[in-house]
């Protein structure tokens, strides 16, 4: 399937689930608590299917606008222009019901959020599913994780004496630390399967601002294998056979620059697009010098030459011992999908409360493209990695919900406690305006995440 057609439909798959969820949790609980549905909606604006359902004639509609959806409920608050409630509903209007009742009934969308994500966490944990192992790369020079010690091929056992298993799990627990600015130690296993301990300094993220990929800023990388550089096949009429190279040849050196490893050459191809390139290869016992100009595709260079058949069959092994598969019983797999929740969502709280003081950049902060960016990739990848993201959008959507801002699930439970410590409902004053509070600030963090987006999305063709 295409790009064109994946991505699109990976983002209204994903938000479909997450919205239709979230107001079946409003739905189900309101009609626990008697309350009289008028309609459950999926999207908003113009509407595009609708159809009457159940005794009450519930009405389920599909709107053009797939970013949310809503569940109209009997409220005598909300009457449109001309409208009455029948004498008979009164009592199933969602204003007369006990602040108890309306606070479980507003609720209850986040939690369907939370629930969610729980059982696609639980599913996976049963299945079973294949998962890279924490092994680290080569670090950037005079980065904190070069200063720490950290070698090519260490495997992270624990951080701050939390075992690890995935390299999601040594990301979350990363990110925990992280989020203090305070020094972490790694227990890794180095290349001579000996037991090393690593201490990395977390400071510069405060000095970077969170900015970006906190991996990329403590120097992190993941571990590559080390792929001798030994051409395989040649494509025809490519700048590579048209350079002379050949099957079998080995690359010793570019631009001056000494290659030990396959992923050395390809790096400075990929960064010279139309460049004239020397290159010093060997073919048997012989030692020639060659120019090789890669030609221009898109941003990136490309000379139409592959690693050797040899190479990519240990490519193969390195995979199974990069890997391991995550599978656990019921029991055991509720428990790991319980800490994998919390651990999610406790580093997305502590993201948000410090971009609310300044620690963390606010274009960290991403909108509906980036999120179909990534439903698109993680589509590609597989079935787990899209479910995962799923996952953590849904936990996601619950938090921001959650928050105390007019108009979103968070204010009207902040309404509810102040009924309940003044005794008697917030005025229709104080809540209209709450709710031009509640739309501006919404409307301001939706300016600042369609920016994000969109400069993410520019940066790389200006900079091309």
């Amino acid at each position: 399937m295409t790009s064109f057609i994946l991505y699109p439909l990976a983002f209204v798959v994903l938000l479909g689930v997450l919205v239709v969820i979230h107001e079946f949790g409003h739905f189900a609980v309101a009609r626990l608590c008697g309350v009289k549905v008028l309609r459950f909606s999926v999207g908003f604006g113009r509407v595009l299917w609708k159809r009457r359902y159940g005794k009450d004639q519930m009405e389920l509609t599909l709107c053009a606008i797939p970013l949310g959806g809503y569940v109209r409920m009997v409220d005598e608050r909300e009457l449109e222009a001309g409208e009455q409630i029948a004498p008979e509903d009164l009592p199933r209007a969602f204003n007369r019901q006990g602040v108890g009742a309306r606070s479980a009934i507003v609720a209850a969308g986040p939690v369907a959020n939370f629930l969610l994500a729980l059982l696609i966490y639980w599913l996976m944990f049963m299945v079973g599913s294949d998962a890279p192992l924490p092994v680290l790369g080569t670090p950037d020079a005079a980065s904190p994780a070069a200063v720490a010690g950290i070698a090519n091929g260490d495997r992270v056992r624990s951080v701050g004496g939390e075992p690890v298993v995935t390299l999601e799990d040594f990301h979350l627990r990363l990110m925990r630390h992280a989020s203090m600015n305070e020094s972490v130690e790694l227990e890794v296993i180095d290349r001579q399967q000996m037991t090393q301990t690593r201490l990395l300094d977390m400071r510069r993220l405060a000095e970077k601002n969170w900015e970006g990929n906190p991996l990329d800023i403590l120097g992190l990388r993941l571990y590559q294998p080390p792929f001798e550089p030994i051409v395989g096949e040649v494509l025809p009429d490519s700048p590579g056979e048209k350079a002379g190279l050949k099957t079998g040849d080995r690359v010793l050196a570019i631009e001056g620059q000494s290659v030990q490893r396959w992923s050395e050459f390809v790096d400075v191809v990929r960064r010279s697009p139309e460049a004239s390139l020397s290159v010093v290869i060997a073919r048997g016992e012989r030692e020639m010098n060659i120019a090789l100009t890669p030609e221009k595709n898109g941003k990136i260079g490309r000379v139409g030459v592959g690693v050797s058949e040899a190479e990519v069959e240990k490519l193969r092994a390195a995979f199974d011992e990069l890997h391991t598969v995550v599978r656990y019983g019921p029991i055991d797999a509720a428990s790991k999908a319980g800490r994998a929740a919390w651990d999610q969502t406790a580093l997305t709280l502590v993201m948000m409360g410090k971009m609310f003081t300044g620690e963390v950049s606010w274009r960290n902060l991403s909108g509906p493209v980036t999120i179909a960016d990534y439903a698109g990739k993680t589509a590609r990848i597989g079935p787990d990695a899209y479910l995962k993201f799923m996952a953590i959008v849904s936990l996601c959507l619950g938090i921001f919900n959650l928050l105390p801002i007019p108009v979103l699930d968070g204010g009207h439970l902040l309404y509810h406690a102040l009924e309940l410590i003044k005794g008697s409902p917030v005025s229709e004053k104080a809540m209209e305006v709450g709710q031009k509070i509640g739309l501006s600030l919404l409307a301001t963090l939706m300016i600042f995440a369609f920016f994000n987006d969109f400069s993410r999305l520019l940066t790389p063709l200006f900079n091309g």
